[in-house]
């Protein structure tokens, strides 16, 4: 199977005609979509992280143990993380509108259902659902942008959405604190529902339209990919908290010999789940690696920072979440910029530039001195987060862009799908390293993360030499 051939001039048969192709969507409707897409997309970040600080509070209301509680997490993550591939492959079948607003109605109603619950294993089975439901929303959301803006605007909607990631997760804790201030956890679910049915309403009349293609579903290939990212994400999360080293074998062995005949037969696929076809694009893989390398990197600091600076630095939490505040509070300013630099500004001396920037302020926290006053810990997490943001919009979409625009739908599950698999590893390693060297931990796993950052520095220059050959 060869790769995607550059597109000649004028729509081929098996080439859907997309509406708004060459303009984007005219004002204000381009306007009304893009909240559309923020709102969601806030609602399905946000809920990745406002339940980790409400798992005690769950833990005790529900009568369940600390360690079970941690299903209202990972049920959630997990039902993410397996469907995102399949819901992009649809939405590049049925219309990625169709997908979106589906995952936008499962979401709102699986939130419902996570407040009414009464028992930890409904609250659980209703996170799967909500799970599911972010999926759809994940999966094509970055697609729709592509269809929203016109290609010489692409890169200031993907700084959009790279900032509505960055505010979401960085205000998610605080969220969750003020609204667990004033009322019971359930509320923490509630909240979701006028919100997801104003997206809903929105997104109907203001969320373009693409007919797809009729080419039949691979259901089994669906399934194949659930077992896979399953039994790996089980595979590395026992590794992290200390699992029989036997079971961990045994699930890292079943996701090889799966993953390989998941592989063999997305290899005879015209438009594969696993978007194989994408990746033979050497700007498309090298984007992809980049992006696997620097969220691997910035959840490796994310982790151990607080360690650091709680436990050696003596740090109370308060004192902590506000020196943490620099790094996300950058980003929410250099996403745009690079954004709009990225239309005119190769994506590879961007990403290059940024990442390397981001290995510097790494090497700067792990090497702080005993006693470092607030100042000098800030300007730190600011360096970080202006080089991750310097990176981020550019390099989503390079990944976008080098994508026909067929197949936006699998370029957009290939991007959400490197950011969780970054963001699983890095979550792991640090486990791995606590484990192995309590004692220095939390500088190890500083120094690590500087070496993914520089490693995707590296691999965003290489795309430099590289053309991209689809339209944008």
């Amino acid at each position: 199977m060869h790769a995607p051939s550059p597109r000649t001039d004028g729509p081929t048969p098996s080439t859907p005609r997309f509406e708004g192709k060459e303009l984007g969507l005219p004002v204000p409707q381009r306007y009304w979509a893009m909240l559309v897409i923020a709102l969601s997309l806030t609602l399905a970040v946000l809920d990745s992280a406002i339940a980790n600080v409400a798992l005690p509070t769950i833990a005790r209301n529900l009568n369940a143990s600390a360690a079970a509680s941690i299903w209202v997490v990972n049920a959630y993550q997990l039902a993410i993380t397996i469907s995102l591939l399949p819901m992009a492959s649809l939405g590049d079948r049925i219309g990625y509108r169709r997908i979106y607003l589906s995952g936008l109605i499962l979401f709102t109603v699986a939130s419902l259902g996570c407040a009414l619950s009464n028992s930890l294993a409904t609250l659980a089975l209703a996170r799967v659902v909500q799970g599911f439901g972010a999926a759809g929303i994940m999966s094509v959301n970055t697609a729709l942008v592509r269809m929203i803006y016109p290609p010489a605007q692409l890169g200031r909607g993907v700084s959009i959405n790279a900032m509505v990631v960055a505010v979401s997760s960085a205000v998610g804790p605080t969220v969750a604190s003020g609204v667990l201030a004033i009322a019971t956890w359930p509320w923490l679910f509630a909240i979701n529902v006028p919100i997801g049915i104003a997206a809903i309403v929105g997104g109907f009349k203001a969320l373009p339209m693409n007919p797809g293609h009729e080419s039949p579903y691979d259901y089994l290939s669906a399934v194949m990919n659930a077992f896979v990212f399953g039994l790996l994400i089980f595979a590395v999360d026992g590794l992290g908290h200390g699992q029989r080293f036997g079971y961990v074998t045994l699930e890292a062995l079943g996701a090889l010999v799966v993953g390989y005949f998941f592989v063999r037969r997305q290899l005879t696929r015209p438009a594969p789940l696993l978007p194989i076809d994408l990746l033979r694009i050497p700007v498309f893989a090298l984007s992809i690696g980049t992006s696997v390398c620097s969220f691997c990197a910035q959840m490796l600091a994310f982790v151990s920072l607080p360690f650091l600076l709680q436990e050696t630095l003596g740090m109370s939490q308060v004192e902590t979440g506000l020196l943490m505040t620099p790094w996300p509070a950058i980003i929410i300013i250099a996403a745009p910029i690079a954004g709009v630099l990225s239309d005119r500004i190769s994506s590879g001396w961007l990403g290059g530039v940024g990442l390397a920037a981001m290995t510097v302020g790494l090497l700067l926290l792990a090497t702080l001195g005993p006693h470092p006053d607030a100042l000098q810990i800030s300007w730190r997490m600011a360096l970080c987060g202006a080089g991750f943001g310097i990176f981020q919009s550019p390099n989503n979409r390079t990944i976008l862009s080098s994508a026909p625009r067929e197949r936006s739908g699998g370029a957009s599950g290939m991007l959400g799908t490197a950011r969780l698999t970054g963001q699983t590893l890095g979550a792991a390693l640090v486990a791995l390293i606590f484990g192995v060297a309590p004692q220095s931990g939390t500088v190890v796993a500083l120094y690590v993360a500087a070496g993914f950052a520089a490693v995707a520095a590296v691999v965003s220059t290489m795309r430099v030499m590289q053309k991209v050959t689809q339209p944008a």
